[in-house]
């Protein structure tokens, strides 16, 4: 089912005046409405196919609404039922839930009662829909081997890792942290033809400068105190493959010209040795930082810049790919329910909301955080609004509202309007659907209201 489609409601019901009832007060939300005398007429309709949601009575002639429950659940296990019952069956209905029932309703019911009900069963199917369909995406992504996104902007970043991969030419991955460099060079080099050879990474900001430089170049015995004896480098371990230095910016000025010395010569010594020692190793380094800038300040050697600085790959901030959101909280979710025994389906639409329109400071890996706290926290069947930290729920977001509204004073409420419906789209990537969830209002008024603002620019643009 469609963000734009209306949802089709199946009704089985013996009372006529209570299915028309019913179908008055569905049709004027919005849904198409199919009635049903009985329930063998009711399970004709569902075996046709094409329906969303049933709403059933429980006592009905023939096959009652226990009955059509379990058969629908034979027919189109995907279809939530709502039972309709009296007030002396409600027993029943609650063991029916057992059965399978979404929920159930006691007559006399108001039509608020109805409708909020209806929304809640119809959201839960949608979601459903949305991570079967993540769900395939995800498993075609991993087919090929992918890290994990789809977004306009992550896929011209792949595309030029794919491009570049299979050269012999140093890259610079350049990103704010928690973007996943890491992950983008792992993927380098499987695509390239050292696929075959060692991956070695060592961040070069969490080791001082004396441990750092044995463990890049290796140390015989007796080299410094401790040195018990011979131990290979990482630029040894790395030879035939790929040597990963993260946080590359953080080199120091004594380490960096010995580095420049291997990627130009292809040779070193260990520390405390003699004997010169070769090898083949391409490099892939990575930084959160302006390199350009620490080359500008004489903090960086611009020779050595110019060596790792090749091929440059800009990996872009999650609130960049805004798309890749819902691809990577399934990622997530499948990932830590897995780690911890937890059996759940996914996110509330309102809690994905609060995260797509979340600024991601901390990028992948602080969503990632937030999901895993949300697996861990969430006592229901899916993460909650409740689930999510106090900044993400809507604790800091308030004040920056507040700030928002004071700063638009004096601002003409049409503008206002204006700027608020181009900034969600913007937020939404353009998608009318979403816009309109987020503001509350129906898709329809979305799109009139863009036509009028179109045509408002037109006659400013005639006048």
């Amino acid at each position: 089912m469609s963000d734009d489609v209306a949802a089709t409601l199946l009704v089985a019901d013996d009372d006529p005046g209570l299915r028309e009832s019913l179908q008055r007060t569905l049709t004027r939300a919005g849904h198409r409405v199919l009635l049903a005398p009985d329930g063998r007429a009711a399970l004709e309709q569902l075996q046709g196919g094409g329906v969303d949601l049933v709403l059933t009575d429980l006592k009905m002639p023939g096959l009652t609404g226990l009955e059509l429950l379990r058969a629908a659940k034979e027919v189109a296990p995907d279809v939530d039922v709502i039972l309709l019952t009296a007030f002396g069956t409600v027993e029943e209905a609650v063991s029916a839930m057992k059965d399978g029932a979404y929920d159930f309703l006691t007559k006399p019911f108001r039509g608020e009662q109805l409708l909020k009900l209806v929304t809640k069963a119809l959201e839960r199917r949608q979601l459903i829909q949305q991570n079967r369909a993540l769900q395939k995406q995800l498993e075609a992504l991993r087919g090929k081997g992918q890290i994990i996104g789809g977004s306009p902007a992550f896929r011209r970043t792949m595309t030029l890792v794919e491009q570049v991969a299979d050269s012999s030419a140093n890259v610079l991955i350049q990103g704010e942290s928690g973007t996943g460099k890491e992950l983008v060079a792992r993927r380098i080099h499987e695509l390239s033809a050292r696929h075959g050879g060692p991956f070695v990474a060592v961040n070069c900001a969490a080791l001082p400068e004396t441990l750092l430089e044995s463990e890049l170049f290796g140390y015989e015995k007796g080299a410094f105190t401790g040195a018990a004896g011979r131990k290979e480098g990482r630029f040894e371990l790395a030879d035939g493959g790929t040597l990963f230095l993260d946080e590359v910016a953080d080199l120091s000025l004594v380490t960096q010209p010995k580095i420049l010395r291997v990627l130009q010569e292809g040779e070193f010594e260990h520390l405390g040795g003699t004997r010169t020692l070769r090898v083949d190793v391409r490099i892939v380094a990575a930084t959160n930082a302006d390199l350009a800038q620490r080359v500008r300040e004489k903090k960086f050697r611009e020779d050595l810049y110019y060596r790792l600085n090749v091929i440059n790959v800009h990996v872009p901030p999650l609130r960049e790919r805004r798309d890749d959101v819902r691809l990577l909280v399934q990622h997530f979710v499948r990932l830590y329910a897995a780690k911890n025994n937890r059996p759940l389906e996914g996110l509330s639409e309102d809690a994905m909301r609060r995260l797509e329109t979340y600024g991601w400071p901390g990028n992948v890996r602080e969503l990632e955080n937030v999901i895993e706290r949300g697996v861990v926290l969430t006592r229901g069947a899916l993460i909650d609004v409740q689930d999510l930290p106090h900044e993400i729920a809507g604790g800091e977001a308030q004040g920056a509202v507040s700030q928002g509204i004071a700063a638009l004073i004096g601002v003409p409420l049409g503008e206002i309007e204006r700027r608020l419906l181009e900034e969600t789209l913007r937020v939404t990537g353009g998608n009318k659907t979403r816009a309109a969830q987020l503001l509350g209002i129906d898709v329809r008024t979305v799109a009139r209201k863009l036509e009028r603002q179109e045509d408002d620019a037109e006659d400013s643009a005639g006048g």
